[in-house]
């Protein structure tokens, strides 16, 4: 089996780093690849230390011919069973072919640039539903989740961070943008004495994020740490996580939570609202509420056995259905299967 993954994803976010995890576990399982990206030294570099050599193109705008021409080049080398194309211009700069085409989706995409494709794959079951609420045909949208990593990391030196020791500390990480709400998270700390937050992440909000925190009085106990890749180690050093997301297709931060064992308070948006079971493995609050959030994250916060409790059935829900050995085997399977059907 050969299959060709081509990927013109952002320097970072979640999609992308989910294609950078997949692709070193398939190898890790003995698939044949090859692997096209738009040129990325960092993610690169990630790809080659896992024994990954990628080809980069530039993935231009539509005029781009020297992209077109290099995917078809590599494709007519490699001659793979199945191309998986990862979200927009991925998939329309592909070139038809003698391989079964499959277009990975991370949110509700226009099907405008998929009508090439045979088979689209959703990283949650309510965007398969999309698919078909579309008009793509049930038989050819396939549900496969992501995985995360359960890999442990000694949490981080508080002091490094200014944050005192005993402090209750909140983790929040994601795109500063507007869809992630971290507008909303901010209001809620300032009800929340004595809290601290730190945010992972970078995008086009930071400056007003930074201004809001000033305005609040709250900038003293918010660290913005920028795009981070020690994920394990911020999550060992928080004692709970929070998502709270206007909009959020998958969720995939609540899983990594859970990978780590940390109790969970989201926002009732798409992802989280499907993954987490209210009171089980997580707390879910209304969308844009600062109020209802800071009293669910005081709540979790004061209750030892809730909190205990959603940290302990968020591992066994990720151990049930997002670990790498489960994910991977549906991929392989679902490989073996759209090639046979062809």
């Amino acid at each position: 089996m050969r299959v060709l993954q081509v990927m013109a994803g952002a320097e970072y976010g979640g999609a992308e780093a989910f294609f950078t995890r997949l692709v070193l576990a398939l190898r890790r399982a003995g698939l044949h690849q090859r692997v096209v990206i738009r040129k990325n030294e960092n993610r690169a570099a990630t790809l080659r230390e896992g024994g990954i050599e990628p080809v980069e193109l530039r993935f231009g705008g539509p005029l781009d011919i020297w992209t077109r021409m290099g995917l078809k080049r590599e494709i007519d080398s490699f001659y793979p069973h199945v191309v998986l194309t990862w979200m927009n211009r991925a998939t329309s700069m592909c070139p038809r072919g003698n391989f079964v085409h499959v277009a990975r989706l991370g949110g509700y995409y226009d099907l405008k640039y998929y009508g090439k494709c045979d088979h689209l794959v959703g990283n949650t079951e309510d965007i398969t539903d999309y698919l078909t609420a579309k008009g793509w045909p049930a038989e050819r949208a396939h549900y496969l989740p992501n995985f995360v990593s359960a890999e442990t990391a000694p949490p981080l030196d508080r002091k490094n961070y200014y944050t005192p020791n005993d402090a209750p500390l909140l983790l929040a990480m994601g795109r500063l943008h507007e869809n992630k709400a971290f507008d909303v998270l901010l209001d809620a700390l300032a009800r929340i004495p004595n809290a601290y937050l730190w945010l992972a992440g970078e995008g086009p909000k930071r400056g007003e994020l930074e201004a809001q925190a000033e305005k609040l009085g709250i900038k003293p106990r918010v660290r913005f740490l920028g795009w981070r890749d020690d994920i394990a180690a911020l999550l060992a050093s928080c004692d709970v996580f929070v998502c709270p997301s206007r909009h959020e297709p998958l969720g995939n931060v609540v899983v990594e939570a859970w990978a780590q064992s940390k109790p969970v308070v989201a926002a009732d948006s798409l992802g989280p609202g499907v993954l987490i079971k209210q009171d089980e493995n997580g707390v879910l609050v209304p969308i844009d509420d600062s109020k209802s959030l800071a009293y669910a994250i005081s709540q979790v916060l004061a209750d030892e056995n809730l909190r205990s409790g959603i940290a302990r059935h968020g591992r066994a829900t990720y151990e049930e259905r997002f670990t790498e050995e489960a994910v991977v085997a549906q991929y392989l399977n679902f490989f073996e299967s759209i090639v046979d059907k062809e």
